[in-house]
């Protein structure tokens, strides 16, 4: 028996097992109503550690979006014998009847599990994508829907590793339109192949993401894996791929062309290549107290002149960018953006 041929077996019981044993709620996903209680739809089985039933993929993104310091576990299920489809520079295009789960969460003090916060859900209906978003109770046993948004006191430890108190806000369903909103239209953010192209620890092992997806036949065989995004954290990369890798997925969604801050000619999107556009010596359309003093939004060698870090160091919320999503500074995404602003000519 070949090993190609061995390895054929190895993928297509994985499907079929994947198939036959799925415990997610297919229903519960396309229905015009939403259960109490997240565990309806059999995501996990065992919801406190995170631990997804068969059928829901665990993901992670090489440059994530910035939530006042939380952890994200993230999650997709795409619906049996179903696939997503690539499309360049694009978030994939996931069949009706997927699911995006992303918890966040904080390192419990003086414990070995997890403070779980929110699990979020884009829920893709026939009628386009809604996000809904369930907020766990204090024994940590179960999380409730969550419509009209969410004030969680919390602890965490800040990057000096002191111990901090947070007023973690939950958004409202509207919020969410705020960064996910594409042509009018709710859509997800995060699992763009170039941000997917790195090893994910699974149960079973270490593997490439985008391997994993082809080799359990959530995506296309013979799609090209892209260029991997830059990694923002990394200090070891390039600047100005980090700054503008961070720029893309904090910004670049409502920032661009199509997003929900069209208007404002700033466009902070990965593929945007015109100087202005990213807002080098660039004045603001209107942004009242937004600005400060300072004229342009990117004044290259004087970051302290410069609109985007100034809004990226506020928490007045007529000043602050992002305008939700955030309570408190991103210091080492300010640190980054700093340097990057610093370093031009």
């Amino acid at each position: 028996m070949t090993k190609k041929f061995v390895a054929t077996i190895s993928i297509a019981f994985l499907i079929f097992t994947l198939n036959v044993f799925s415990m997610v709620n297919e229903e519960m996903i396309l229905s015009d109503t939403h259960p109490e209680k997240l565990s309806d739809f059999g995501f996990f089985s065992n919801p406190q550690r995170q631990l997804p039933n068969t059928g829901v993929l665990p993901y992670s993104l090489i440059s994530p979006l910035f939530t006042d310091y939380a952890d994200k576990t993230r999650f997709v299920y795409i619906p049996q014998t179903m696939r997503a489809a690539y499309e360049e520079n694009e978030v994939f295009n996931f069949p009706i009847g997927s699911v995006l789960i992303k918890t966040f969460s904080y390192e419990a003090i003086n414990s070995d599990r997890i403070n779980l916060i929110e699990t979020r859900l884009l829920l893709h209906k026939k009628n386009g994508w809604e996000a809904i978003t369930y907020v766990w109770d204090k024994e940590q046993e179960e999380a409730y829907l969550n419509i009209a948004g969410k004030t969680v006191l919390t602890q965490y430890l800040d990057p000096s590793n002191n111990l901090t108190n947070l007023r973690y806000r939950v958004p409202n369903k509207n919020q969410c339109k705020e960064c996910h909103l594409k042509n009018n239209s709710l859509v997800p953010i995060g699992p763009k192949p170039r941000n997917l192209n790195k090893i994910h620890h699974y149960s079973e092992g270490p593997m490439n993401q985008l391997v994993k997806w082809r080799a359990m036949n959530l995506i296309s065989e013979n799609i090209e894996i892209p260029q991997p995004i830059s990694n923002y954290s990394d200090s070891e990369e390039p600047l100005n791929d980090r700054a503008r890798a961070y720029l893309d997925i904090n910004c670049g969604h409502c920032h661009s062309k199509n997003g929900s801050a069209n208007t404002t000619g700033l466009y902070l999107n990965l593929l945007e290549n015109n100087r202005k556009s990213i807002g080098i010596n660039k004045p603001p359309v209107a942004a009242g107290r937004g600005a400060g003093t300072n004229k342009y939004s990117i004044v290259p060698g004087f970051p302290d002149q410069s609109i985007l870090l100034y809004r990226m160091i506020s928490n007045e919320p007529d000043i602050m960018m992002p305008e939700s999503g955030r309570s408190i500074a991103h210091q080492e995404g300010i640190a980054l953006i700093r340097e990057w602003i610093d370093s031009m000519e």
